[in-house]
């Protein structure tokens, strides 16, 4: 006997996995993307409402150019250029100077946090609202170690052990305003009462104010110092508002919107108040350097006067021509300048090296300078020797006199700046904060990337699902392993139903007995069932006997359906059969056909009962139907008995077709024992359970017993997007087979 071989026409564009396959994948599993876009959706809607919200305090300061002072350093400077002068105020407002006295200040290296109930604790402490300022929640289901709204603790001041610092405390309150404070091994540290100082086992400090229930549990943390200005200084976000624009904004989150606004209101009176010292602190330094020179310079125009007088006493000459006056006055411009700048360069030694670029350019204006004084020193000496003399002395005097009243106007007025000093920076915005639009959680956000992630995991699992299952979903799959397919049964909702009932049900066996090819005869499986039987029947024109085996290669594939509602139809047909449920293990037909399992298989091969004892007549007519019995501890050795090919034989004689349900080939060798003495030998695959390398397993494992397998019946077909996409088309297959004497 020769079977067509049954070649889809569209094998070849089902070789590879395509992108319409794979988007038929995903329409297939649609409810559990839903499902976890879903999940995703609702966590990210619990997480943007239940989490705290954070808010933004900002300020603003301005950065005036500083002024030139009363030396002329800030000109050179801006000769020079060089970086905005902000830069330089935002590294000044992030140093520890500022956020150091900062956080000792307002005690910031102390943090206190309330010990809330664990996921809603913190959501319900924010939204209480109490009658009066000082209200507290009162405890929920109980539990009054919690704080459930209303709770505050401050403390003015806490020192600790530095084997203490940075370890987790515990505050508990008590009654009358007592607390006890534990260590991180709730060990007690400290009993005491608020308002009191306290100072045990190495811990100093006092409690300003608790308000809490007795029993609600604080969590204190004392940071090291250094830790402490470091997180501040990271947690400050400042920069300037436009390039070049002097205004600098100093901004601070934080959950406690008060708090912020303390914080950022602290740092930006240290800043201002810091920069008003440093004015005036330079100020100082410029008068006295001048206070220095003022002597010297009185000396040296005192001098320069006696000596003009001398002469003109001696010369008899009082005035100077117009031609000297003239030189004179150039003269006196240039050495009065040239003086300055000396000043000026004595000044800049004390804060530059001779390298610094402010320096170089100053000694550069210098040698300008001299090379002029040398030019117009060179005309004076065309004069007459009488008005030389003249002119060198009357320009001593003058320089001297410009330079004296200048020195002494200066150091006038650096002494009432230095009196009044109010620096170069000042506070345009003091700190505030938007309480009614938090700056996190982003809810919107949260909920839309949360959403996406959930169909993002959807999917990546429906995928990676696909790629790991290696179960064959189309029956052209089993023909290329050489094994026709007989049958394609369609997935029923209705077995499947019933089934769900009997695997929820403790009695199942009081139930009666459920044969969907009874109870729903026009059920499209049962319509492939009938074409399973019309290609049996056409196979076994020329078969040796009338007995049918019936096998599979792993559990949980469908033989018991397909073997019971075969054994029902061929009945219903006209035809005397008898089911023999030959798993002798695990069988479990009698609760199917709702019979005893007393005197089956396993009894008829040893001779516990007489063959008429175990045949047991069920709903249907004319279907029989045997039991597998008491389970034998030899189920292999029975089969192999020749009281079995005895017993086969007496049924054969009594009925149209015997029908064997077998347990499956790759768990134990019972079916290839059964297969010896049955013409037609079937095993049922499922759709996307069974893989490809074990059905061919299962054909090699049957053909070294000496077994041809007539064929394979794919059972429990879905419909799926994914075959309609992928494969060009949806339906459910029947192949019938004749046979074809060779």
């Amino acid at each position: 006997m020769q079977l067509p071989t049954v070649i889809s026409s569209r094998d070849n564009e089902r070789d590879d996995i395509d992108l319409l396959g794979i988007f038929g994948t995903l329409i297939d599993q649609k409810w559990l993307i839903g499902a976890l876009t879903g999940a995703f959706m609702v966590t990210g809607v619990a997480v943007a409402v239940l989490s705290t919200p954070v808010y933004l305090a900002n300020a603003l300061v301005q950065v005036e150019p500083k002024k030139n002072d009363m030396l002329g350093f800030s000109d050179l400077s801006s000769m020079l250029g060089g970086q905005s002068p902000s830069v330089t105020e935002i590294g000044i407002i992030k140093s520890r100077a500022v956020i150091g006295k900062t956080v000792d200040d307002l005690h910031l290296d102390i943090e206190v946090t309330p010990n809330t109930f664990p996921v809603i604790g913190s959501f319900l402490a924010r939204r209480y609202r109490g009658e009066t300022e000082h209200s507290v929640a009162a405890p929920r289901l109980g539990l009054s170690s919690y704080a459930w709204g209303g709770e505050r603790l401050e403390i003015a001041r806490l020192n600790l052990p530095k084997e203490l610092l940075g370890k987790k405390l515990t505050l508990i309150a008590a009654e009358d305003h007592r607390f006890q404070l534990l260590d991180d091994n709730d060990n007690l540290l400290v009993e005491g009462v608020v308002g009191t100082a306290f100072a045990q086992a190495g811990v100093e400090g006092v409690i300003a104010q608790l308000q809490a229930n007795p029993g609600t549990q604080f969590e204190v943390v004392r940071n090291p110092r250094i830790v402490a200005v470091q997180s501040y200084q990271d947690a400050l976000d400042i920069s300037e508002q436009g390039k070049e624009s002097g205004i600098i904004r100093l901004a601070l989150a934080s959950t406690d919107a008060t708090r912020a606004v303390k914080i950022l209101n602290k740092v930006s009176s240290l800043y201002v108040q810091q920069n008003v010292q440093r004015t005036s602190a330079e100020a100082a330094q410029s008068l006295a350097f001048l206070q220095g020179q003022l002597p010297q310079v009185k000396r040296d125009l005192a001098k320069a006067s006696e000596a003009l007088n001398g002469y003109q006493t001696r010369g008899k000459t009082v005035n100077i021509s117009l031609e000297t006056q003239s030189v004179l006055g150039q003269i006196v411009s240039l050495d009065t300048r040239i003086s300055e700048l000396k000043m000026q360069q004595a000044e800049l030694d004390r804060k530059f090296t001779k390298q610094h670029p402010a320096y170089r350019a100053l000694m550069t204006q210098i040698g300008e300078l001299s090379q002029q004084q040398k030019a117009l020193e060179g005309k004076a000496q065309d004069l007459p020797a009488t008005q030389q003399e003249l002119l060198n002395l009357t320009r001593d005097v003058e320089v001297a006199s410009q330079i004296y009243t200048q020195l002494l106007n200066k150091s006038q007025e650096l002494d009432i700046v230095r009196a009044g000093a109010v620096g170069n920076v000042r506070l345009v915005d003091t700190a505030d904060v938007d309480m009614t639009n938090p700056v996190k959680p982003r809810k919107a956000l949260i909920v839309l990337i949360a959403t996406f992630l959930g169909a993002f995991v959807g999917v990546a699992l429906v995928l990676i699902r696909k790629s790991l299952s290696r179960g064959l979903e189309g029956p052209e799959a089993i023909e290329q392993l050489g094994l026709p397919v007989y049958a394609s049964i369609p997935y029923s909702a209705l077995q499947q139903e019933e089934d769900s009932k009997k695997a929820r049900s403790k009695e199942g066996t009081d139930k009666a007995a459920y044969l969907l090819a009874q109870r729903n005869p026009t059920d499209l499986s049962i319509e492939s069932i009938r074409s399973l039987r019309t290609c049996l029947h056409f196979a076994g024109l020329d078969s040796t006997n009338n007995r049918i085996m019936i096998s599979g290669p792993s559990p949980q594939v469908g033989k018991t359906f397909v073997s019971s509602n075969l054994a029902a139809v061929m009945a219903q047909s006209g035809q005397r059969v008898v089911l023999i449920d030959a798993d002798m293990r695990k069988g479990h037909l009698h609760k199917t056909l709702n019979t005893p399992i007393t005197n089956g298989l396993s009894d008829l091969l040893v001779k516990r009962c007489s063959i008429e004892q175990a045949i047991n007549q069920v709903d249907v007519q004319n279907l029989h139907f045997i039991s597998r019995g008491q389970v034998p501890p030899n189920p292999s050795e029975l089969l192999m008995h020749a009281n079995f090919r005895e017993l086969m034989a007496q049924l054969s004689e009594l009925y149209d077709v015997v029908i064997i349900d077998t347990p499956p080939l790759l768990a134990v060798t019972d079916a290839a024992i059964v297969g010896r003495e049955a013409a037609i030998s079937l095993i049922v695959t499922r759709f996307g359970v069974n893989p490809a390398k074990e059905i061919e397993l299962t054909i090699r494992r049957f053909a070294q017993n000496g077994i041809e397998l007539k064929g394979a019946v794919f059972n429990g077909v879905e419909k799926r997007a994914a075959s309609y996409y992928g494969n060009g088309g949806y339906g459910y297959y029947s192949y019938e087979y004749a046979s074809d004497k060779s």
